[in-house]
């Protein structure tokens, strides 16, 4: 993203593509019906699928027998999956399961991209076109709350980055006592504060950044300007599975993704892009990268990834109950049950608008 020149001062593509053959069409590309007799074009408004739920909850699973059963493509809602070379520690789909059913929105962008909720939103609206153009079912899949509002609400149109103030606000944060920017941010956007943690920097800065150039609080900027999806109507499915076994699903695959090899990919990335990468701060990577450092011990940095991956589910269930008329289904997506009442719901969705 180009940067500006006009600094405030503090107090003033497809991954449907196998990617060993990436200008080779996916196998399943061609015109599919949504159902044995029906088509996109047979719906007086383009319906659109939303499955919604936190990590480790069964998505994925879910999403390919839906997209099996209903003629879909998948577009990925996941701000990690959108990077290239990053495998083991994002639990993207393998790749025979993205050569059986197209998906989008997975391998868009580089390490060194500094890819943002809008750019996602452009590029998956661009993806849902092609898709519905096709007479196919759009299904969006992933537990990226600001990602997903991005791409149905719209967002406001944001100021370009200044990296001079960004560079001063994180120096100044790292200078003064803990919580300095949570503190700046609260003066500027009490609303926005209370939904940034204080510990999370990169959020902070922006929101401080854009109630700089704005001039006006971020929160305020956001109720005007923004351009929704249009055209579509949206059925939320939403994944509530029991807690304890989420977490203990959340344990198995942290633990998983150490044994198959994370650090080692985590070495070679930093390697080629440096430790600095942004994306390499990233739950699994982040404790990766401790071990490199000799920070931390291969078994501290499991238990460390496992309690993160846990409050990001936490934090993920608490982003998805606000979402406006999500149905929510009871159990893990992967389970037969729940996927007999998500077809049931869809069906009944599609009946809806005929």
């Amino acid at each position: 993203m180009p940067e500006s020149g006009n600094c405030f001062r503090l107090d003033g593509g497809v991954s449907g593509r196998d990617p060993a053959r990436p200008n080779e069409l996916h196998p399943h590309q061609q015109d599919f019906p949504l159902s044995m007799n029906e088509s996109m074009q047979d719906y007086a408004q383009t319906p659109l699928l939303v499955l919604l739920g936190p990590t480790a909850s069964g998505k994925t699973a879910l999403s390919l027998r839906l997209a099996e059963h209903f003629g879909g493509e998948i577009v990925s809602c996941d701000s990690v999956a959108v990077y290239r070379e990053m495998e083991i520690g994002t639990a993207k789909p393998t790749f025979a399961e993205r050569r059986k059913i197209p998906h989008h929105m997975i391998d868009v962008a580089s390490l060194s991209d500094a890819f943002t909720a809008g750019e996602y939103a452009r590029q998956a609206r661009v993806a849902i076109a092609e898709i519905t153009a096709k007479g196919r079912l759009p299904i969006i899949t992933g537990g990226t709350g600001l990602y997903l509002r991005a791409l149905i609400d719209g967002l406001f149109p944001a100021p370009p980055r200044c990296e001079e103030l960004r560079e001063r606000l994180r120096r100044s944060g790292a200078s003064k006592s803990p919580g300095w920017l949570h503190r700046v941010l609260s003066r500027l956007d009490p609303a926005a504060a209370g939904n940034v943690h204080p510990h999370d920097t990169p959020k902070l800065v922006r929101a401080i950044e854009v109630c700089l150039a704005n001039r006006i609080p971020m929160t305020e900027s956001w109720r005007t300007g923004r351009q929704t999806l249009q055209g579509h109507r949206v059925l939320r499915i939403g994944i509530d599975p029991d807690r304890k076994a989420l977490y203990d699903r959340i344990n198995l695959r942290a633990a998983a993704m150490f044994h198959q090899g994370l650090v080692e990919e985590t070495r070679r990335l930093s390697i080629k892009y440096g430790e600095a990468a942004r994306p390499l701060t990233s739950l699994g990577y982040r404790q990766a990268m401790s071990v490199l450092s000799d920070q931390m011990s291969l078994p501290e940095a499991v238990a460390y990834a496992q309690q993160g991956h846990r409050n990001y589910a936490k934090r993920q269930m608490t982003w998805f109950r606000r979402e406006r008329e999500v149905h929510w289904i009871s159990g893990f997506g992967s389970q037969e049950e729940f996927l007999h009442q998500a077809m049931q719901a869809i069906d009944d969705h599609l009946g809806a608008l005929r």
